[in-house]
């Protein structure tokens, strides 16, 4: 899906080499928030929602993206390289042939 991004928080996305994994694995881009702690904020921010559409203030349906709109876009860290699908795609079908094998068992 061209919609498709990944999102890296924490420390490991100050780790280029770990972003371009994850950028080729997923075969899409990967953006890292420039704030300090942004996983916990995204924790905040989800509650927020969870905590409006669980209230009975009214209508409180607003979406996910209107509520964290005031954050800064995050930042292209990493670009799959054109390659990585040919490589990836054959190890996630013959993952799900090794998960599928297991399940059977």
């Amino acid at each position: 899906d061209s919609q498709t991004r990944v999102l890296a928080t924490g420390g490991a996305s100050s780790n280029k080499a770990i972003l371009q994994v994850l950028a080729d694995v997923f075969n899409a881009p990967v953006y890292v928030q420039e704030s300090a702690n942004s996983a916990v904020l995204g924790a905040a921010y989800q509650a927020k929602q969870g905590h409006l559409l669980g209230s009975d203030a009214g209508d409180n349906e607003e979406s996910h993206e209107a509520i964290t709109a005031c954050l800064p876009e995050p930042t292209l860290a990493c670009s799959p390289f054109q390659d990585a699908a040919e490589i990836y795609d054959p190890m996630v079908i013959r993952y799900r042939k090794i998960i599928s094998m297991i399940e059977s068992q």
